[in-house]
C-alpha cells in the first residue's frame, strides 16, 4: 500500500517571489499552493505571506487577483499591431497602458492559415505569455477591429465562382467574389476589391472596385507596390497646369555660373539630374594644397512656391519612388525631367554653394549663391571611373585634366576628413534588377560601387553640412537629417553577443561610429563577417527628419541637413526655402511662421520616406520571385540573415533574394528561439541555426504575386521532397516554443499537447 503524499513545508518568501516573477503568466493562490504542494492547513499562512509580499512591491496583483512581476501584462489583453521588426515578426503594443510606463515587446504568433493578415492599427484580443524580460508572445483569440476594408489581389475563377487571392504575403485567406460583384474582371487580372460584411459560413465576400490590368503584364509588379502602399500617382489638373506654364529663368538677379565647367555624374538608369559638381586647387596663400569646390543644385524652390498646387502635391508625396521599370516622381515631369533637370548645354536655375576645404578635407568656409548654370556634360559613375582608371572615351578624354582629375583630388581630401571623423562603414550590397525590352527580368545583380560613387557622396555631404551650418548660424529654421545614437539596450545585447565570438566592444565610454566600424573590420575574412555586419546595422537607430538637431551618428557629424536633391525629396525643398530667406536670395523663401510646422512636416516626410523604401523593396522582391519562379527545386547557397521563432530568413548568393525556411521544415526536433544568440536551437538534438551561418537551400516556392520565397534546407538529392518525421513526432517537430530548455526541460508541456488536440 502506497504511503499517502504528505504536504511540503511552507516555502520561504524568496521562493514564492521567485516562482511568481518567473512564471510566464500571472498566477493565483491555488497555482502557488499546487506548485509547492501545500496542504489546506497552510492556506492561511500563504495568504498572509502573499499580502506581505504585495505590500513590499516585489509582485503586483492584477486581474482576478492574480499575481505577477511588477509591470507585467495580464494573461488576456487587447493589443494593437504596430508593425514588424527587422526579422519580420509582427509586433504589437498593449492598449490599456499608461504613457509613462515602459512599453513591453509583444510578438504576435503567426496567424493560422485562412486568417486575414493584420495590418498596422489592427486590434486583437490575445492570450499573452511572458517569454523574457519585458517580452511577450501573443496568441490571437479574436480580432476586434481594424479588419481590411480594401484588398489588392489577383482575380480568378474556381469551381465555386470568383476568387480573390491577396498580393500581401501576410494575407493568408482568399475572398469569394460573386459574378455581379466582379465588375467584368477576367481571370488573372490585378484588382482592388472592397471587403463586404462577414457571413456566418464560407469565405468572406468582396466586390471589385478597380481593375488594374493583367497580372501577366510586367508593369503589374510596380502597380502592386504602388497600390499596396497607397503611393499617390495622380497630379491635380492645377499642379500639372502650373508645371506646364513654367518658363526657364534668365541671368537677372542671379550669379552667372555658365562659364564654370560643372558636370553631372549619375547612374546609367538615372532619370533626373539635380546636382552638378566642379573643383579646382585653391589659389589662396593661406590654404596650401587646399581645394575650392562648387556644388550646384536645381532651383526647385523657384518653381514650387509655398502653398501652391505643386507644393501641396509634392508634400503629399514627400519624395519620389523608384522602381525597376518606372518612377513615381515627386514633381510633374515638366519640372523633374525638364526645367529642374540639369541637362548638358541648357541654361538652368540653381542654388549653388562654394566650399573651401584644406588639404585634409576640413571645411574652412562656404558661400551660397542663387545662380544660372549650364552643365558641360552628363557623365555616369562607370564612365568616370573607367576614365580615372585609364580607359577614357570620347566624352571623358577632353575632360580629364581640367575636370575629372581635380574632382578626384578634392575627393581624396574629403575622404581623409571622413576617415579622421571615424564614420560608420558597413558594406551593404544593393540589388539591381535588369529588365529586357519587354519588361521581363533578364538578370539580378549586385549594384557596383566605385570611387566615383563615393566622390559624389562626399561632395553632397560637404554641401549638406554647409547648408545646416548656414541656417544654424543665422538662427533660421532647419529641417535636419538626424541619426540618433543607438539604443543602449541594443548596444548591450550586441556587446554580449560579440563577446561570445571573441570580439570586445568597448564598455564604460562613449561609443562612436568608429567603434562599430572596427568591429566589422576585425570580422572581415572570418566566418562571422556577414553576421557582425548585419547585427551592427540592426543596432543602429533609424535616420529621420527633425527641426531638433540630434546630429548624425553614422556620419559622425554634429549638424547635417539634406540640401542636394530637391527634385526627389521635399525635405530639401524646405532647406532651400530656408536658405533663400536667410540669405535674402529672393522673395520665394520660407514664409514667416512655417518653421513652427517643422515638427509635423518632419514626421510626415519621414513616414513617406519609409513608405517609399518599403514599396521599392516589395517591388524588387516580386521581380526576384518572378525571376526565380522557373527554378523551383534548384539548390542555392546563402547565409542566414534573420532568425525568428517561426523560421530562418536566408539571403541567397548572387540574386540577393531573401526567403523563409519555415521551422516546420527543419530537421526533426522541437526548436526554441535563443534571442541572445540569434539562433534556433533544437531541444533534443541541440542542432543550432545562427544568423550568419552559411547554408545550402532548395527553392520550394517562388510566388511573383506576393514576392514570397519558401526555402528548405538542402538534405539529399535535388528534386526530392523533405522527408517527414514519424507520426508521433510531427507536432513536436513543427513547434517553436519560446522558452529555454533550462526552464522547460526537454519534454513537451502536456498542457500544450492537450490544447493542440482540442
Amino acid at each position: 500500500m502506497a504511503k499517502p503524499r504528505l504536504p511540503a513545508p511552507l516555502p520561504s518568501k524568496e521562493e514564492v517571489v521567485r516562482f511568481i516573477r518567473e512564471s510566464p503568466v500571472p498566477v493565483g493562490k491555488r497555482e502557488i499552493a499546487r506548485h509547492f504542494r501545500l496542504g489546506p492547513g497552510d492556506r492561511v499562512a500563504l495568504k498572509g505571506m502573499l499580502k506581505y509580499i504585495e505590500r513590499e512591491g516585489t509582485v503586483e496583483r492584477g486581474r482576478n487577483r492574480r499575481l505577477a512581476k511588477p509591470g507585467s501584462l495580464p494573461e488576456v489583453a487587447v493589443v494593437e499591431v504596430t508593425g514588424t521588426d527587422a526579422d519580420g515578426e509582427v509586433l504589437a503594443r498593449p492598449i490599456a497602458r499608461r504613457d509613462d510606463e515602459p512599453a513591453p515587446t509583444i510578438y504576435l504568433a503567426p496567424e493560422r492559415p485562412g486568417t486575414p493578415a493584420l495590418g498596422v492599427g489592427a486590434r486583437v484580443l490575445a492570450r499573452l505569455k511572458r517569454i523574457g524580460a519585458g517580452a511577450y508572445e501573443a496568441r490571437i483569440i479574436r480580432q476586434i477591429g481594424g479588419a481590411p476594408n480594401r484588398v489588392l489581389g489577383v482575380y480568378d475563377i474556381g469551381e465555386q465562382g470568383g476568387r480573390l487571392r491577396p498580393t500581401d504575403r501576410r494575407h493568408r485567406t482568399e475572398y469569394a467574389i460573386a459574378r455581379v460583384d466582379a465588375d467584368g474582371a477576367r481571370p488573372g487580372e490585378l484588382v482592388l476589391a472592397e471587403v463586404l460584411p462577414a457571413v456566418r459560413l464560407g469565405l468572406r465576400q468582396a466586390r471589385v472596385v478597380e481593375r488594374l490590368g493583367n497580372m501577366g503584364e510586367p508593369r503589374a509588379v510596380s502597380l502592386i507596390a504602388i497600390h499596396s502602399h497607397d503611393i499617390p500617382t495622380e497630379f491635380s489638373a492645377e499642379a500639372l497646369e502650373l508645371a506646364e506654364r513654367a518658363k526657364p529663368v534668365g541671368p537677372e538677379g542671379r550669379t552667372d555660373l555658365r562659364d564654370l565647367p560643372l558636370v553631372t555624374i549619375d547612374g546609367e538608369d538615372a532619370r533626373d539630374f539635380d546636382d552638378a559638381v566642379w573643383a579646382e586647387r585653391d589659389t589662396s596663400s593661406d590654404n596650401p594644397s587646399g581645394w575650392h569646390l562648387v556644388v550646384a543644385i536645381a532651383d526647385v524652390a523657384h518653381y514650387v512656391r509655398p502653398g501652391d498646387a505643386l507644393d501641396r502635391s509634392a508634400l503629399r508625396r514627400g519624395n519620389s519612388v523608384y522602381f525597376p521599370d518606372r518612377v513615381v516622381p515627386m514633381l510633374p515631369e515638366a519640372l523633374s525631367n525638364e526645367l529642374c533637370s540639369l541637362r548638358p548645354g541648357q541654361d538652368r536655375a540653381c542654388l549653388a554653394v562654394h566650399i573651401w576645404i584644406d588639404a585634409d578635407g576640413r571645411i574652412r568656409r562656404h558661400r551660397f549663391v542663387r545662380g544660372l548654370m549650364r552643365s558641360t556634360a552628363r557623365l555616369t559613375y562607370d564612365q568616370v571611373q573607367l576614365a580615372r582608371d585609364g580607359q577614357s572615351d570620347a566624352v571623358t578624354r577632353p575632360l580629364m585634366d581640367k575636370i575629372i582629375e581635380p574632382l578626384y583630388g578634392a575627393f581624396a581630401a574629403l575622404d581623409r576628413a571622413r576617415r579622421e571623423r571615424g564614420t560608420l562603414e558597413l558594406e551593404m550590397v544593393e540589388r539591381r534588377v535588369l529588365l529586357d525590352r519587354n519588361g521581363r527580368v533578364r538578370a539580378i545583380e549586385p549594384r557596383q560601387r566605385h570611387d566615383s560613387h563615393r566622390l559624389i557622396e562626399e561632395f553632397m555631404i560637404a554641401a549638406n553640412v554647409a547648408a545646416a551650418e548656414t541656417l544654424e548660424a543665422r538662427h533660421q529654421p532647419c529641417m535636419y537629417r538626424v541619426h540618433d545614437q543607438p539604443d543602449p539596450a541594443k548596444v548591450e545585447a550586441l556587446r554580449e553577443f560579440l563577446a561570445s565570438l571573441g570580439y570586445k566592444l568597448a564598455r564604460g565610454q562613449v561609443l562612436r561610429p568608429v567603434h562599430f566600424t572596427q568591429m566589422v573590420a576585425k570580422s572581415r575574412g572570418t566566418p562571422h563577417e556577414a553576421m557582425v555586419s548585419e547585427l551592427v546595422l540592426r543596432t543602429q537607430a533609424q535616420a529621420v527628419y527633425s527641426p531638433d538637431n540630434l546630429g548624425h551618428f553614422g556620419l559622425a557629424l554634429t549638424r547635417y541637413a539634406h540640401f542636394t536633391s530637391p527634385i526627389r525629396r521635399y525635405a530639401d525643398v524646405l532647406v532651400h526655402r530656408a536658405l533663400i530667406g536667410a540669405l535674402r536670395l529672393g522673395p520665394d523663401g520660407l514664409p514667416s511662421g512655417d518653421g513652427a510646422r517643422f515638427v509635423e512636416l518632419g514626421q510626415h516626410i519621414s513616414m513617406t520616406e519609409r513608405r517609399a523604401a518599403a514599396a521599392e523593396r516589395d517591388a524588387v522582391d516580386r521581380y526576384t520571385a518572378a525571376f526565380l519562379s522557373d527554378k523551383i527545386g534548384q539548390i542555392f547557397s546563402g547565409r542566414i540573415n534573420g532568425v525568428t521563432r517561426f523560421g530562418l530568413f536566408v539571403k541567397l548568393e548572387g540574386s540577393g533574394a531573401d526567403g523563409l525556411v519555415p521551422v516546420r521544415t527543419l530537421p526533426f526536433d522541437a526548436y526554441f528561439h535563443d534571442e541572445s544568440r540569434h539562433a534556433l536551437v533544437g531541444r533534443r538534438h541541440k542542432a543550432s541555426y545562427t544568423i550568419g551561418d552559411r547554408v545550402e537551400v532548395r527553392l520550394a516556392e517562388a510566388d511573383p504575386i506576393t514576392g514570397g520565397l519558401v526555402l528548405h534546407l538542402f538534405e539529399g538529392k535535388a528534386g526530392e521532397s523533405p522527408p517527414r518525421p514519424p507520426r508521433g513526432d510531427r507536432n513536436r517537430a513543427s513547434r517553436s516554443g519560446p522558452a529555454s530548455p533550462e526552464r522547460k526541460g526537454n519534454r513537451p508541456d502536456p498542457r500544450r499537447r492537450k490544447r493542440r488536440r482540442s
